[in-house]
C-alpha cells in the first residue's frame, strides 16, 4: 500500500455516478504508471480518466480532531495527478456500495514531479485535462469540497471510524475537478496548471 485515494468529492463526479457523498480506497504499487511507460488498456475492464491534485504526507495523522491546520503542515509535496478508475461492475447503475466494494473504483494512476511543500491556495487552481493535444475537461481545486485539503480531513475522520490513519510517505488523491472522461487505446493524456508540473499518461 502506497496510499489512499478519495473519490466522488466533486459535484460533476457525484452527478455523474449519481452518488451524493465521498468514498475512499487504497493505493496499492502496481497502480502507479511512470510517465515514461505504457498503460495496457487491456488490463483494465471499463478505464476513465481524471484529472487532481494529489499530496505526499511527511508526518502520520490520526484522529476525529484533526483539523485543516494539521492537514496543511502535514503536506510534504503537492502533485497533479491522473487517475483511471475502473469498475468490474461497470459504471452504469453504479451504487456507493459498488464502489466501496470495488476499492472506490481506483485502477491506475500517474503523479507529476512534486511541487516541495503545500502549494497555497489550491481552491484557486485551474486543470486543464487534454487528450492529443486537445482541451477535453477542466476545473477549479475548489471543486473537491471547496478546497482540496478538506477532502484529506475527510479521509482522515473516516480512517479514524475504523482505528486507522494516515501515515508519512502517503500519497493521497484528493478527487478529481471534472466529470471523468472515457480513455481509449493510443491516447496520450495530460493535465496540467500554472504552477504544478503536468502529469501525463500514455496509453497503449
Amino acid at each position: 500500500m502506497v496510499g489512499h485515494k478519495v473519490g466522488l468529492t466533486s459535484a460533476a463526479m457525484q452527478e455523474q455516478f449519481g452518488i451524493d457523498q465521498p468514498d475512499s480506497g487504497l493505493l496499492l504499487d502496481y497502480m502507479a504508471v511512470a510517465e515514461d511507460r505504457e498503460l495496457p488498456l487491456g488490463d483494465l475492464v471499463a478505464p476513465r480518466v481524471e484529472g487532481e491534485l494529489a499530496f505526499r504526507l511527511g508526518a502520520d495523522l490520526s484522529g476525529a480532531d484533526v483539523g485543516e491546520k494539521a492537514i496543511r503542515d502535514a503536506v510534504a509535496g503537492t502533485f497533479l495527478a491522473l487517475e483511471v478508475i475502473d469498475s468490474r461492475y461497470g459504471f452504469e447503475g453504479l451504487t456507493l456500495a459498488d464502489s466501496v466494494a470495488d476499492n472506490a473504483a481506483c485502477g491506475r494512476f500517474v503523479l507529476g514531479t512534486a511541487v516541495p511543500g503545500l502549494v497555497p491556495e489550491l481552491g484557486g487552481e485551474h486543470l486543464t485535462l487534454t487528450v492529443d493535444g486537445a482541451v477535453a475537461a477542466s476545473g477549479f481545486g475548489r471543486a473537491i469540497l471547496g478546497d482540496p485539503i478538506r477532502s484529506v480531513a475527510w479521509l482522515v475522520h473516516r480512517l479514524d471510524a475504523f482505528g486507522t490513519g494516515l501515515r508519512a510517505g502517503d500519497v493521497v488523491l484528493a478527487g478529481a475537478v471534472h466529470a471523468s472522461l472515457p480513455l481509449g487505446a493510443g491516447q496520450t493524456v495530460a493535465v496540467s496548471s500554472s504552477r504544478l508540473p503536468q502529469a501525463v499518461l500514455h496509453v497503449a
